[in-house]
């Protein structure tokens, strides 16, 4: 095994920060590219939610991921905090999901008991209960469901303390960059070629998001990614008044310590349309509201978009290329980017260093979507 292999690092959003950091630490030279700046892409717009058996609880694949990956978390950040000297936000206060219909009692009664086969714990609580755990949910609930492993955590902040950490082991960000190129050099190394300037590496770990579709590897077909715009917005209420992530039916809820509560989050299929709308706004408007009455008097205090890279089977495209030898995928991660960053910078850092191939990577194997 090489001891300081050298990686490029295609995308800064919070995986290619993450993985940079990791395989920073790890002794490999690191640089990273980027079109633009870190973390201005699906990241910026990310609530980053920690709910596996919300997201994926009806594929079993992801919610297994999902599972793995929220059991790396502690040590994750508390590395990352470590690494970096920066404070970050991470709460593990739970989901508080609502039933407003007697169908969302059914499924969550449903969801609650195989939750608990599997050893996870969760209760029911009658809306008599709610002022224990949120006073401010809607009264016309019918109950709820918590789920106390869950969280939340302050995603662009992550991303730019890993930027940090990784620059601190030695890595090198390149960004404003143009069109990129990969292709296959000789004696099994990986060339990448961005705005006039070629390097060549021993692998390259494409983390683009939505926008690895626009990256061109050489005798591979196009990554089978596509741009879902979700449009999040923040509100300003009291320290507080939300006390844990709240689920509804059109939408959730992260509270932060300050009071700030960002309301998500749309699903829209326009390209690589980054603007944001009123209706959207108006919408989550009112999904706060249900969730949380009292919201209805809530200023909105920013609106932030951002591209979610959705793969045709909602399953991460995390695996070594068939293509060009040393090529590494992690793309793909649609609304689970950030729940599946521990994870993923695992996966990616033990196909680098040849650490042995996990079982996972079977399920998320780029070759499932052509010649990749």
């Amino acid at each position: 095994m090489q001891v300081s292999p050298a990686v490029i690092v295609i995308g800064a959003g919070v995986v290619g920060c993450t993985v940079a950091h990791q395989l920073a630490r790890s002794g490999a030279k690191v640089q990273v590219l980027e079109t633009r700046q870190p973390g201005q892409g699906a990241t910026r717009a990310s609530a980053g939610i920690l709910a596996p058996y919300i997201e994926g609880h009806e594929l079993g694949a992801l919610r297994s991921l999902g599972r793995r990956s929220l059991d790396l978390f502690d040590p994750f950040i508390s590395q990352l905090r470590a690494d970096s000297g920066h404070d970050l936000i991470y709460r593990r206060t739970g989901t508080f999901e609502l039933a407003l219909e007697e169908t969302d009692v059914d499924r969550l009664r449903r969801l609650s008991s195989a939750l608990s086969a599997s050893g996870v714990e969760s209760r029911w609580v009658p809306p008599a209960d709610f002022a224990k755990y949120e006073p401010l949910a809607s009264p016309a609930a019918l109950g709820a469901l918590l789920i106390p492993t869950h969280g939340f955590v302050g995603v662009m902040a992550v991303t730019l303390a890993a930027a940090a950490a990784a620059q601190k082991c030695g890595a090198h960000f390149r960004t404003e960059l143009g069109a990129i190129r990969v292709f296959a050099s000789p004696m099994g190394r990986v060339g990448v070629e961005a705005g006039g300037t070629s390097w060549q590496a021993d692998h390259v770990v494409l983390a683009a998001g939505s926008w690895s579709s626009q990256i061109r590897v050489e005798g591979a077909d196009v990554v089978p990614v596509k741009p879902i715009r979700g449009q999040l917005v923040q509100l300003q209420a009291e320290p507080g008044a939300v006390q844990r992530v709240i689920w509804g039916p059109a939408g959730y809820l992260v509270p932060w310590p300050d009071g700030a509560v960002l309301v998500g989050s749309t699903v829209e299929d326009v390209g690589f349309d980054e603007s944001h709308t009123e209706e959207a706004v108006r919408g989550l408007q009112a999904a706060a509201v249900a969730l949380v009455p009292s919201l209805a008097n809530a200023a909105v205090t920013s609106v932030r978009t951002g591209l979610r890279p959705r793969g045709p089977d909602d399953l991460p495209i995390l695996g070594r290329s068939a293509v060009v030898p040393g090529l590494i995928y992690a793309t793909a991660h649609y609304r689970n980017g950030v729940l599946l960053t521990p994870l993923t910078v695992r996966l990616v850092d033990d196909l680098v260093f040849d650490k042995g191939s996990d079982p996972a990577l079977r399920d998320l194997d780029p070759a499932r979507h052509g010649r990749l």
